[in-house]
């Protein structure tokens, strides 16, 4: 059996990874759970709705990183903080699951430069998108889970970027759940200020959009890093969930490309991915995922000017946080990969 301990507990992607491994065949045991603030007090004080899921004993802690001994570590801590902690683990031997940006970068002055943090330091991770990095993924001791802006992108336009049918150029444009923002509360998230809202943030400097980039340049043959990518992010009325719009456009010579062949390439790309959905309709929508670590894609519409249309629908909690984590836990641990997340969507 094995145990696994959480580096910062007390967040939205903290309650996710104990929801999901509560029904965890694998794991024997959440060892340690951390928070300098809540330390002595139940888990249940933060997270009530896991009462009765096994935690009811379960205490955060502030613990010294020399008595984490977990067979895989998820690091749930802010942009900047896992760099002082996920070394020392790495270096003891312990599978560590970062899920915050710090080593999603090869190149880390693109990080510093995004981020506006200084990296401290320089270890090799496997970029956790297991529908693209499996197998590397496979033989690592560290990974850097994805955004979740990024997981939704990415794989919506994957097939088309690796078939070499598109221009260079991508727009995406997102919409994102409440609970994106973290668990702390703010002027951006009262609810006064979200509910009948719409509100478009960071329109052209979203630190995800580097991450996206360099993603998609990995699947260009012979890539001279020339895929641009636009990104706006938006703020819309709802806790969980990522609607993705990509707008790309058909090079010339496969403009009179018909939908079902388009659909035909994602089926092909995707056929061994149980967590990837392809519908050959526009029938994807937010609760169909919601609570679930699936990725649905539809669209695949091109209007008269050549722009192909592919939609994207994830959580945000889970394919795009805590539940992609638990898959690249189960790959390096060698579980079945469904383990402990295989839900369908809370619909409606």
């Amino acid at each position: 059996m094995t145990s696994v301990s959480i580096i910062g507990g007390t967040g939205y992607t903290g309650s996710e990874l104990l929801r999901l491994l509560a029904n965890h065949s694998k794991i024997d045991e959440i060892e340690h759970i951390t928070s300098r603030k809540e330390s002595g007090n139940s888990i249940l004080k933060i997270h009530p709705h896991l009462k009765s899921m096994g935690y009811d004993n379960l205490c955060f802690e502030d613990i010294s990183l020399d008595n984490i001994n977990s067979d895989v570590v998820f690091c749930a801590t802010p942009h900047g903080a896992s760099m002082s902690i996920v070394p020392q683990l790495y270096e003891k031997g312990i599978k560590v699951i970062d899920l915050s940006g710090d080593y999603r970068f090869e190149d880390i002055s693109t990080y510093e430069e995004w981020y506006n943090l200084k990296h401290t330091g320089k270890l090799n991770a496997a970029y956790g998108l297991p529908e693209l990095h499996r197998e590397t993924i496979k033989k690592a001791n560290l990974i850097a889970n994805p955004g979740c802006f990024p997981t939704g992108a990415i794989l919506s336009i994957a097939p088309l970027v690796e078939k070499g049918i598109i221009e260079e150029r991508v727009i995406f444009d997102s919409k994102t759940g409440v609970s994106g923002a973290g668990v702390e509360a703010s002027q951006t998230t009262h609810y006064p200020n979200v509910n009948e809202n719409l509100k478009p943030y960071k329109l052209t400097n979203h630190r995800h959009t580097p991450e996206i980039e360099k993603e998609l340049n990995k699947l260009v043959e012979n890539s001279k890093n020339n895929m641009k990518v636009s990104f706006t992010p938006h703020l819309a009325p709802f806790t969980r969930g990522i609607l993705t719009t990509a707008h790309t456009y058909l090079k010339e010579e496969y403009l009179s490309i018909a939908k079902d062949e388009i659909v035909e390439i994602y089926e092909k790309f995707y056929k061994n991915e149980h967590f990837v959905r392809i519908y050959d309709n526009d029938m994807v929508s937010l609760t169909g995922v919601r609570g679930s670590n699936f990725c649905d894609i539809a669209g695949f519409e091109v209007d008269r000017n050549g722009r192909l249309i592919v939609i994207s629908a994830i959580d945000n909690l889970v394919k795009g946080a805590s539940g992609q984590a638990i898959q690249n836990m189960n790959i390096i641990m060698g579980f079945d990969e469904k383990e402990g997340i295989n839900y369908c969507g809370l619909k409606p």
